[in-house]
Formats: C-alpha cells, structure tokens, sequence
C-alpha cells in the first residue's frame, strides 16, 4: 500500500507542476515597434500583426445585440445565442443547441443557505457588471476581448490557453527534482480511483495579492480524465486573478478545457470554440462582486458539474439557479466516458523574480489553522457517482509541495458536509 501510495504522489506531483501551467508571458517581449533605422521590414512585420489581431478581434467578439459597460471598465457583449464562439468549432457546425439539460440535475443532500445574520455565515455572490444592466433572454453574456489583451500572450495563436512545456515521464526521480522545476505550487484535495460524472463545490472568494504581472492565483475543480501525458482531458471552473489574462487583479469567475493536454485544443472562458453558453445572467471572465473580507463578510460562489447520463454532454451549473451550458461530449476522449480523477483547491505561479519565494497569495493569503473569516475554504464537496447522485468523496488525499508556503486541512461538519481550509501568503520567515 505505502509503495502505491508513493508512485501515485509521484503522478500527481508530475500532473500538478508540469501540465497546469498558465499563460505566462515574458517579461522581455520585444516591441513590435521600432524607431529609425531599419524600418522597412519591422514596419512590415507590424502591419501583418495588427491585421491578424484585428482578425483574431473580429472573430471571437461576435456582433451584439446590446453591449453593457461593467463598472471595472470591461465591456460586456449580449450575443446571440446561435452566434457564439462555440459553433466556430468544426465538430459543432450543425450542433442543436441544448436549452436545458435533458435530465435532472443530480440528486443528493441540498445543503442550506448561511442565514446572514450569523456571524459564521457566508454570503452569494453576484457578477459585478449587473450594476449596469442585463442581457435580454436568447443571449449570452460575453466579455470582449480587447487588443491589449491580445497583445500580452505570447503569440496570437496562445492567446487563452495554457503555455505548453515539454516535461518528462513520471520517474522514481526524487519529488523535489521534479517540483523544482515546475515553479507552480498547490494546496488540494483530491480522489482517484474510482468512476467520477462530475464534481460539485462552494468556494470561498477572494482577492489575493500578486507579486508579478506574469503570476497568478486560482481557486478551482478540476476533473480529469486519461493520463498524464499527451491525452489527458480535463474541464476546470472556479475563480483566479490573472494580470496576464485580464489586464487587472480582479477576481473573475472562470473555465478552462482541453482535450490533449493543453497542447491545442481548449481555452479559458470563451477565447475558443467549444463551450455552449445557454444563460444569459452569467458571463464567464467577468469580475466577481462582492469579494470576502479578513475577519468580516464571506463571500463564496457554488459550481456544480456534471455528466448528463442520456447524452453525455458535461454540464455547469453557478450558484442554485444558474445552468451556464455544456461542453459537448465530443470535444472529449476520455470524459466522453467518466472521471478518473476529481480535484478541488489553490493554486499559484511562483516565479522567484528576486531569488526569493514569491509573495503571491493563494486564496485569503492566510494559513488554514486560523479558520472561518481568515482562511479561504472549499465546502460541501461532492462528487457525482455513475447513478446521478451526489455523494461525499471517500478517502479524500490531500497535497501541497511545501506546507510552509501554502497549505491545506481537511475537515467535515453536518452544515458544511466534506470541506478544507487552504491557502497562503507565500513568502515569510518559514517560506524564505
């Protein structure tokens, strides 16, 4: 038992610091423009860049019907439902969009609402861009994408997806030869071994501070499928800060998928083809309001995914009323079928620009140990089993790189069900 608890720490150590990896983009990117000199070919090289970008614009921001100014600066697009993204997709051209999920939402305990009178309650959370407005039903919210944004990626073509690495195969190497070149670091719960149909969890909101522009902290599900090689497949949701990605330190809600680990298919959000949005309250990529404060009001958002058993497709749900959409079962290998393996927790880039630990903060920025109002949390966690039905996760892992830096503490409560406190400042005197 202990030897195969070993080789799977070495598994998930492998998957965790050399597959999730954001985008991140160098700090030293040339300019694309140059003064005096050799003009001619760098002129050249940055008229066709502006083309492709104002290309890749036109495609992803799809004609409105109506356009929102959210508080926070960003423009939210009320698009057509048959005119998103996701029929980009060549799988998809003449895909029937799915109004509702054919069958019920899996069945299980309905944990009840925090009466927010208490002072250990914790409060839903809405999107902030509602101040000004709504979408009109039989469209979707869609954050535009704007030309800065694009221009921070590292290439067009990478622009909302998760850089790629080259990495090793799982070894008998000891576990700090592989973390140390990782530079990403994690708090999580987790379960394997099993046939999982979808994953169910409330998440503590926070803004954490990030130390580098090309850093960022997340809190998220994951659910995954295949090896951790070439094929796995896996579908994310939760919330992060990411200057890269969005231009600011906001807390934004958030999806990720992919099909061949992260090689090229997938994206975050809607910056590809293949996710199918049928709400029109919700935008992904948008900025979480209100946020959790140390030692006061808690925030927290419910996401709940699952496989719908008659066709397939993996739905998303946000909050008790929310039913976002689907990601088309064939978009998948693997999650065509079940889950392998369900993880729930944080997640930082530690880039150690100044030879030290950075000080980027997974979710309160505080330690576990000091608990509700201080520490960030996960409750009620689920999984979905093979009859439709939400259940507590059995012989629930937990794992962290360095506990010193961040870390995570497991724990359940008849109001909470399976729930973990985790996160971090990052650097301190124990985290040098």
């Amino acid at each position: 038992m202990a030897a195969k608890l070993g080789i799977y720490k070495i598994v998930l150590c492998f998957f965790l610091s050399f597959v999730l990896v954001p985008l991140v983009v160098s700090a030293g990117r040339p300019a694309t423009t140059t003064g005096g000199g050799s003009g001619g070919s760098s002129s050249s090289s940055s008229s066709s860049q502006k083309l492709n970008v104002q290309k890749h614009l036109k495609n992803l921001n799809k004609p409105p019907v109506k356009s929102i100014k959210s508080p926070d600066g960003d423009i939210i697009d009320c698009v057509h439902m048959s005119h998103q993204p996701a029929f980009d997709h060549p799988d998809l051209k003449n895909h029937k969009i799915q109004t509702k999920p054919p069958n019920f939402n899996p069945e299980g305990k309905i944990f009840g609402d925090s009466k927010v009178s208490s002072s250990s309650a914790s409060r839903p959370v809405a999107q902030l861009w509602h101040q000004n407005g709504r979408c009109p039903e039989g469209t979707i919210p869609v954050r535009r994408t704007k030309k800065e944004d694009v221009l921070r990626a590292s290439s067009i073509q990478r622009f909302g997806k998760k850089k790629v690495k080259s990495f090793p195969q799982p070894s008998a190497k000891p576990l700090p030869d592989l973390l140390s070149q990782s530079g990403h670091q994690h708090a999580i719960a987790y379960v394997e071994g099993d046939k999982y149909y979808g994953a169910k969890a409330t998440i503590n909101v926070w803004d954490p501070i990030i130390q580098q522009p090309n850093e960022f902290s997340l809190s998220q599900m994951w659910i995954l499928g295949g090896t951790f090689g070439q094929d796995l497949n896996s579908i994310e949701a939760g919330w992060q800060v990411s200057p890269d990605l969005y231009g600011d330190n906001n807390t934004r809600l958030f999806t990720y998928w992919t099909s061949d680990a992260y090689q090229a298919t997938g994206c975050y959000n809607l910056l590809c083809s293949g996710f199918v949005q049928i709400n029109s309250d919700i935008a992904l990529g948008a900025t979480i309001s209100p946020l959790s404060n140390y030692g006061s009001s808690q925030y927290d958002i419910s996401i709940l995914v699952w496989k719908d058993p008659k066709e397939g497709n993996w739905w998303m749900q946000f909050g008790n009323n929310h039913v976002l959409g689907y990601w088309p079962a064939s978009l998948f290998s693997y999650l065509s079928d079940s889950a392998s393996m369900i993880e729930w927790g944080g997640e930082v880039v530690n880039s150690e620009s100044d030879g030290q630990h950075t000080s980027t903060q997974m979710g309160s920025g505080h330690f576990p140990d000091e608990g509700f109002g201080k520490a960030s949390y996960f409750k009620n966690i689920q999984i979905v089993d093979g009859d439709n039905k939400l259940r507590a996760p059995k012989d629930l892992g937990i794992y962290t790189e360095q506990d010193s830096c961040y870390n995570v503490k497991t724990g359940s409560a008849d109001d909470w069900g399976n729930y973990f406190y985790y996160g971090g400042p990052g650097r301190n005197p124990n985290c040098p």
